[in-house]
């Protein structure tokens, strides 16, 4: 069986239906509808099993494009297991000019790189100029997700305002990353409102006004801000 025949038997054509329109960017007849955690039990399943399963991890990984929006969710999640840091840069920058959602973006997420932040970070500066929407918007997420506490600098906030990028879904981004640094860093974060584009700015302070992470007290002053 090969993965794509995997996935197919795994199918649920109203939940292809209902990411169809979560997930504008991709075609409708993209969808196999594969719920999540179905996905990510197989990612474990292939990438535990790769040296002797007929279904073998380099099946997906090997082959890009895909045309499915399930087996470039895969392909994320089997990165996410990936324990092994020079092979998941490598592989994650093959797979990026290759991700055109933000589901696929936003599931991307491997642990291993919490384990190399000093060297992670000029990687995640160059994402963030890059070209591609996904490629900055993976960037911006990723020092979201691994800079706003302990390893977080007043600088990395500068670096994600100076942004000046018109498409939807890096502009979420941003304002999602402020949010969070809202929540995680208030006393740097908030005199940086003011460099924000209007946009995003705006969103930033909707986000943080939404988020339990944000105190009442702060929220009071956000409110002052809109």
């Amino acid at each position: 069986m090969t993965i794509q025949e995997k996935l197919f038997s795994l199918r649920d054509e109203k939940y292809a239906a209902f990411s169809a329109k979560l997930i504008p960017t991709v075609p409708p007849d993209h969808f196999i509808g594969v719920r999540s955690p179905q996905l990510r039990a197989l990612a474990k399943e292939l990438y535990k099993n790769s040296n002797n399963q007929a279904i073998k991890q380099s099946d997906i990984l090997g082959e890009l494009p895909h045309r499915y929006h399930e087996e470039n969710m895969l392909h994320a999640y089997l990165l996410c297991e990936e324990k092994k840091y020079a092979i998941l840069v490598d592989e994650t920058e093959r797979f990026l000019p290759y991700i055109d959602n933000w589901a696929v973006c936003d599931s991307l997420a491997p642990r291993a790189f919490t384990r190399h932040k000093e060297e992670f970070l000029p990687k995640i500066r160059q994402w963030m100029a890059a070209e591609h929407e996904y490629t900055v918007r993976f960037g911006i997420g990723m020092l979201m997700r691994h800079y706003l506490d302990d390893d977080f600098r007043p600088e990395h906030l500068r670096w994600v305002a100076a942004i000046e990028r018109e498409e939807y879904y890096i502009k979420m981004m941003q304002a999602w990353y402020f949010a969070t640094a809202l929540a995680k860093q208030w006393d740097a974060t908030l005199p940086m409102l003011d460099a924000l584009e209007g946009w995003v700015r705006s969103k930033s302070i909707q986000k943080a006004l939404e988020s339990f992470r944000v105190s009442d007290d702060h929220k009071t002053i956000l409110r002052k801000l809109r």
